[in-house]
């Protein structure tokens, strides 16, 4: 058995991947092993990739015949893991040298079921570093114990797959797939899964991680109906949040964060297509009528008012409109 899997997916990152595969090679080690998911690109990712199996110690590729999105693509990687532990890495991203044999000594020498680490955002030549929202460092914590206050930036909010490493037990245990098709916020039902359910986790105040922002190709600057899986990925949360036995302390965050990425994509709706931006404000209207009322009710009172404002706005839109503009 490896000692660490690395589930690398690539979908039309030509210009990113040589970055990401060197910074694989800087990290190889006899015991690890790194899968190349080749979510069936068409811009010649497949041919650095297939070059990459024959020279890059660890590497296995494994190709799409369809693409199928990044959840999919990681759930097609952790399939195939045979580590005894998991981590991510997106190609258009890339590692320090030395990273992973620091990530597996942390989650040995902790001895939980994951740990988390910080990150490096690079938009352009910036770098500014980025930290898990956890204020104990180096020991292990209930993950249950992280996802509260409400009205604070929590360890759930930090949902960075790549930034951590994960015992085998939470593959065997379910918890560590990713809802298949989920083509973006497919990390939040995920982190939250494992917060709620998963038993133990530590933060490891490592920097090995740089997370390239700001990429054209990424999902995160295109406003296509893709953007839209957001009120999927939610809508998970809340109905899985929901039958918790601590449901009632924990709904109020998950509605809060809810309704602040619905703020979020509405402020700036200029940038989607204009079906696209017609449906962003159907979906929102149905999502929110969906959500525990009286738990909405005081969130909506607990933002500013420009997003509480911008919400109640399409929370009171009749049913007429919402099914006229579906």
């Amino acid at each position: 058995m490896p000692k660490l899997s690395v589930i690398v997916p690539f979908y039309n990152v030509r210009q990113y991947v040589p970055d990401a595969l060197r910074s694989l090679r800087a990290n190889a080690r006899d015991d690890f092993e790194f899968i190349l998911v080749d979510d069936c690109s068409t811009d010649g990712t497949a041919d650095l990739l297939a070059r990459a199996e024959r020279e890059l110690p660890g590497a296995v590729l494994v190709g799409h015949e369809k693409n199928g999105g990044l959840a999919t693509a990681r759930n097609t990687g952790i399939d195939r893991a045979r580590g005894e532990y998991l981590t991510f890495l997106d190609g258009d991203d890339w590692l320090a040298p030395g990273y992973y044999a620091e990530l597996v000594t942390a989650i040995e020498e902790l001895d939980c079921d994951f740990v988390r680490t910080d990150h490096v955002q690079c938009t352009g030549r910036a770098r500014s570093i980025h930290r898990v929202p956890v204020g104990r460092r180096g020991v292990v914590l209930r993950p249950r114990d992280a996802i509260l206050p409400a009205d604070r930036t929590t360890s759930v909010d930090y949902a960075y797959a790549w930034a951590g490493v994960y015992h085998r037990r939470l593959v065997d245990r379910g918890l560590l797939h990713f809802t298949d098709g989920l083509r973006t916020a497919e990390d939040r039902p995920w982190i939250w899964r494992l917060h709620r359910e998963a038993d133990s986790f530590a933060v490891a105040g490592l920097l090995g991680v740089h997370y390239r922002r700001g990429v054209a190709s990424s999902l995160t600057q295109i406003g296509d109906v893709r953007q839209l899986d957001f009120i999927r990925a939610f809508d998970q949360v809340i109905e899985e949040t929901a039958r918790d036995p601590d449901a009632e302390e924990l709904l109020p965050k998950a509605v809060r964060t809810y309704c602040a990425v619905m703020a979020h994509h509405l402020g700036s709706i200029e940038r989607f297509e204009p079906d696209v931006a017609r449906k962003l404000r159907t979906l929102t209207s149905a999502a929110m009528k969906r959500l525990p009322q009286p738990v909405l009710a005081e969130v909506l009172d607990s933002m500013d008012a420009r997003r509480a404002s911008r919400l109640r706005r399409l929370r009171r839109l009749p049913a007429s409109f919402r099914t006229v503009a579906a």
